[in-house]
């Protein structure tokens, strides 16, 4: 079972956003049959079954064994996966292109990165897991508080910066590198505010209550 499988094709995505599809696909992150589903969601065995073919046909869940009991056999299934993206793949003919809108302080241009980034890693994980490969990838996530937009700004300009002189230091785009089986790899980085739970906007009130 893979951590997370990017879902490409259409038909499938469509599958997987079926709520009661969905529902199935979280139980079966253990191995379960159509009759221990069937009490677990609280539909019959027979409409179970519907949506379990549905989900086999499209990959989304895979038999692991099966059990003869008296004259029947009892098929035992699996989620591919323990959680599921659905790719802009397929949504392809209206999928963001990141040259649309090269400007790095636009939120539309993070958003097609970020669309290109899921396209692009769920086919390496799939290219890396057919060829019993680990994938070589990299990633950071934190959060930076700023005290004015003023600092935003000086901050961003000071990472351009930062990550210009790495990628000067360590790219190597000539000839002879790329004959000696150098790799090319993928760089984004982004910044955005985070979003607002309730817990903040209360702290921010109490705050402004407190001045």
């Amino acid at each position: 079972m893979l951590d997370i499988e990017v879902i490409e094709d259409a038909a499938a995505a469509e599958a997987s956003l079926d709520p009661i599809r969905t529902r199935i696909l979280q139980e079966l992150a253990e191995p379960g049959s159509a009759t221990q589903l069937a009490a677990k969601v609280g539909l019959p065995r027979q409409k179970v079954n519907y949506h379990l073919k549905a989900l086999e046909r499209h990959g989304l869940v895979e038999l692991v064994e099966e059990r003869r009991k008296g004259n029947v056999t009892e098929r035992v299934l699996q989620a591919t996966a323990a959680s599921y993206l659905i790719s802009p793949v397929a949504l392809a003919s209206v999928a963001p292109d990141p040259q649309r809108f090269a400007d790095r302080f636009s939120a539309f241009w993070l958003l097609a990165l970020a669309s290109r980034t899921v396209q692009e890693m769920g086919k390496l994980i799939s290219g890396a897991a057919a060829a019993k490969k680990k994938l070589a990838s990299f990633a950071i996530d934190g959060e930076i508080t700023f005290r004015s937009a003023a600092d935003r700004a000086a901050f961003a300009e000071e990472l351009g910066v930062a990550v210009t002189r790495l990628v000067d230091k360590y790219h190597d785009g000539g000839a002879t590198a790329v004959a000696g089986g150098a790799r090319k790899h993928r760089l984004v980085v982004v910044l955005h505010p985070t979003l607002k739970t309730q817990s903040t906007e209360k702290s921010a009130e109490k705050e402004q209550g407190n001045d």
